[in-house]
């Protein structure tokens, strides 16, 4: 009987073990790619949506695949002019950069020898893509082409560009000036993270004034057409920001967008497309987008690092106090997602700026989906334990901290401790009623009447005989 008890009792406890473990196990490891959206279909040969503010990749199509950018070159033209400049330089236009605007393309018709401020020729290659303010801009800035050129594909290379090569400013015809469409939503990203760029390519108009060589007014627009409806109002966008247009015969159609809804920034890069391909597919793509995802702010959603006193995380932060997420940390998820579903890993900063200790790396499943900065606000000036540490030991440290890993062991630990704490006092309650139980089973169901003793009887006769006499 008490060996079928505990054998009763653990099956019991296994079994309720193994359920706790099958319900929450799916919890500890998100695969992305089962939780991703997906699902919508993208009639242009290569696409990409990135996050402008944490890079995340939310949607991609052959997006490393090799294309002709034709002119959203210019978009990494006009954020080197801008890194390199001021809006009031005076650029002259030389021959060959007026010969840029030969044979029908892109042109605003500036003369040999025209002046403009650098600001009108940045809106005159960003709102009517002028080959030959592109061509003015380059060697403005880099002394002469080559090395504008080069300029150019240094820093593509510095944004994290891997698959570009450019030979021009202005995207006309070359075999060996190629990008992809990845690429091209990391210069994106550079461009709208630009406020002075960005405000240049989200302009619908824009007038230059009589300059040397014109008299009158020249008047630009925008020709994107999910901003402006200089072409057609077909697809206005709402929450667009502008962005770059882009066509030759080789590179056909391509076209990058920016647009903000709900706090979130997103790039969308288009390429090898069919009219009107470039503009249905960028509309659908930012829709889906916007519906599916979520941005979230680190430091309003992660308890582990709100700002608190006497908060310790690991050894990284010993002896800190008032540390917090910096405010501009966000990650981007799904929203069938819960920011408990992400992880998060602590980078020690190489160098402590403006507070700045460590960096904030945040993923869900297999995917990088955001991150921020942890900041010290000490109450006093105290060294920073965590580097004293790292510098002795020559080791680069990573600490990576699963909220939800420790919770589900707690709680298993407590479940267990629990069940075994029932066991044990059931089977101290079998072992105390057993013996009684034995004494009741042998016990008559019936009670019979008792003899008198013997003794009784005895003395009864003796009296008897005694009257007799």
């Amino acid at each position: 009987m008490n060996r079928l008890f505990f054998k009763r009792s653990f099956s019991i406890f296994f079994s309720l073990l193994l359920v706790i473990l099958c319900t929450v196990s799916p919890c500890l490891a998100v695969s992305a790619a089962d939780h991703w959206p997906s699902g919508i279909e993208v009639m242009s040969n290569s696409a990409i949506v990135m996050d402008a503010d944490t890079g995340t990749v939310l949607f991609e199509k052959n997006a490393d695949e090799i294309h002709y950018p034709a002119s959203i070159t210019k978009l990494l033209t006009g954020l080197i002019a801008v890194e390199n400049s001021e809006p009031d330089e005076i650029v002259t236009f030389s021959r060959e950069a007026v010969a840029e605007s030969y044979g029908g393309t892109s042109s605003i018709a500036r003369d040999v020898g025209e002046k403009m401020t650098m600001e009108q020729c940045l809106y005159g290659m960003m709102l009517e893509s002028a080959n030959e303010c592109a061509y003015a801009i380059g060697e403005h800035i880099g002394g002469d082409m080559d090395h504008f050129v080069s300029m150019m594909n240094t820093r593509a290379r510095e944004l994290g560009c891997t698959n570009t090569h450019f030979t021009n400013p202005n995207g006309l015809p070359d075999e060996e000036h190629v990008t992809t469409a990845r690429d091209m939503a990391i210069i994106g990203r550079a461009v709208i993270n630009n406020e002075r760029i960005a405000r240049i390519v989200g302009t619908k108009t824009y007038v230059i004034p009589p300059t040397n060589k014109h008299e009158d007014e020249t008047y630009l627009n925008n020709h994107h057409s999910m901003l402006n409806y200089y072409h057609t109002s077909r697809y206005l966008y709402d929450g667009c920001l502008g962005g770059k247009t882009g066509y030759t015969v080789a590179a056909n159609n391509t076209l990058v967008t920016f647009a903000r809804r709900d706090n979130m920034t997103l790039v969308c890069c288009v390429m090898q497309a069919d009219r009107p391909n470039h503009y249905e597919d960028t509309v659908n793509l930012f829709d889906y987008c916007f519906d599916n995802f979520q941005t979230l702010d680190i430091a309003d959603n992660d308890g582990l690092f709100t700002n608190q006193k006497s908060k310790s995380v690991g050894s990284l932060a010993r002896n800190m106090d008032m540390s917090t997420v910096h405010a501009v940390g966000t990650v981007i998820i799904p929203k069938t997602a819960d920011f408990s579903d992400t992880q998060h890993e602590i980078s020690p900063a190489d160098e402590v700026t403006d507070g700045i200790i460590a960096r904030l790396d945040y993923t869900y499943g297999d995917r990088i989906v955001g991150g921020g900065y942890l900041i010290y606000e000490p109450d006093e000036l105290t060294p920073y334990p965590f580097h004293s540490e790292a510098e002795a030991s020559g080791e680069e440290k990573t600490f990576r901290v699963d909220i939800r890993l420790i919770l589900l062991i707690a709680g298993v630990v407590l479940v267990v401790i629990v069940l075994v704490t029932i066991i044990v006092k059931k089977s101290g309650e079998f072992v105390r009623e057993k013996p009684r139980r034995k004494r009741d089973n042998d016990r008559p169901l019936i009670e019979q009447p008792q003899a008198p003793p013997a003794k009784h009887k005895t003395r009864t006769i003796y009296r008897r005989r005694r009257k007799r006499r």
